[in-house]
């Protein structure tokens, strides 16, 4: 029996994520998590086969968590479960050591088979996702200007764009307002941007935003 821990702070998503697993026979949630800390706490509380992780947590970001859950149980997969269906996210999880990356739009069709296959200690692409990974599109001198930042970068860009205040920014990543301006400033000078309206219009251009914004 695959156990599994999901750490979602939105309950109808655990729950969906129950309802789909429940028409199995090997795969049980046997854990759930609302925020990074509490996935942390399942992790030391009991062993799991497999984490699903959502990049977008109420206290913590995402790929910060998944690299504690590494840190501490290097050998248990985790896949990230999200609405971001952006190829540059996917990248990032899997350079931070995700097993997996599923869209929660893709959830009734691949999550199961994507469980499974982690589980057996493979990696897990949906196919239109890992050809965007594989063949994404590149600026004109071989690379997007955003592959160039830090994660930590790449996570203040993303906030940005999404018309996220330096405040809440901080609070997310649990950072000081002042170390977000620091991060902007770098992530600017790096790209080649004025202001957070270029920022934001290469969000747009590149597809860095979530669905709906």
């Amino acid at each position: 029996m695959i156990q599994v821990l999901i750490a979602d702070d939105h309950d109808i998503v655990r729950e969906g994520v129950k309802q789909i697993v429940s028409d199995t026979s090997d795969i049980v949630v046997g854990g759930e998590a609302r925020s990074g800390s509490e996935a942390i706490e399942e992790l030391r509380r009991a062993k799991w086969d497999v984490i699903i992780l959502d990049l977008n947590l109420p206290d913590r970001a995402g790929l910060d968590v998944l690299a504690q859950i590494r840190s501490i149980a290097p050998q248990t997969p985790v896949l990230i479960f999200t609405m971001h269906t952006q190829a540059s996210y996917a990248t990032r999880a899997l350079k931070a050591g995700a097993a997996g990356y599923v869209s929660k739009d893709n959830a009734r069709a691949h999550l199961v088979a994507a469980i499974r296959k982690v589980a057996r200690g493979e990696r897990f692409l949906t196919p239109d996702l890992a050809e965007s990974v594989a063949f994404g599109v590149v600026d004109a001198s071989g690379e997007n200007l955003h592959e160039h930042l830090s994660d930590r970068e790449f996570q203040v860009l993303c906030l940005i764009a999404a018309g996220k205040p330096p405040r809440q920014i901080a609070s997310e990543l649990n950072l000081s307002v002042r170390t977000v301006g620091t991060h902007r400033a770098r992530l600017l000078a790096k790209m080649g941007l004025k202001n957070n309206a270029q920022l934001v219009q290469y969000a747009i251009e590149h597809g860095l935003l979530p669905e709906g914004k």
